[in-house]
């Protein structure tokens, strides 16, 4: 088992988590059940899915899930790109929530690798 508390990737992505649902609170109530809901899962999907495979045994298994959480991570990506289209963030929450995005993307592409050495 790997102690996914003491890893950075986790402890950024539950930050991310808490700035994600800080920018939802503006969305339209419209997308509540649409866009709003997708992104909190997608953000969500990232550190469930760390700790999820930290619970295995194998490195291969634990970086089954950590592509999880990467895949989960550009799904972010996508709902980033969404919202701004709509004018649901500005260009400058925009670029901050891609750059944390981006972040924890390489984060996890770095931890899977390395486990994969």
């Amino acid at each position: 088992m790997h102690k996914y508390e003491d890893l950075l990737v986790y402890q950024k992505a539950l930050v991310y988590t808490k700035t994600v649902r800080t920018t939802l609170k503006k969305f339209p109530a419209e997308e509540l059940y649409g866009l709003t809901s997708q992104f909190r899962r997608a953000a969500d999907s990232i550190v469930l899915n760390i700790t999820e495979g930290a619970g295995n045994y194998s490195n291969k298994e634990f970086g089954k899930f950590l592509m999880y959480s990467l895949r989960s991570g550009f799904e972010c990506k996508g709902c980033i790109a969404i919202a701004a289209t709509n004018d649901y963030v500005d260009s400058k929450l925009e670029q901050q929530l891609l750059n944390d995005t981006n972040e924890i993307i390489a984060m996890l592409d770095g931890l899977y690798k390395s486990l994969n050495n």
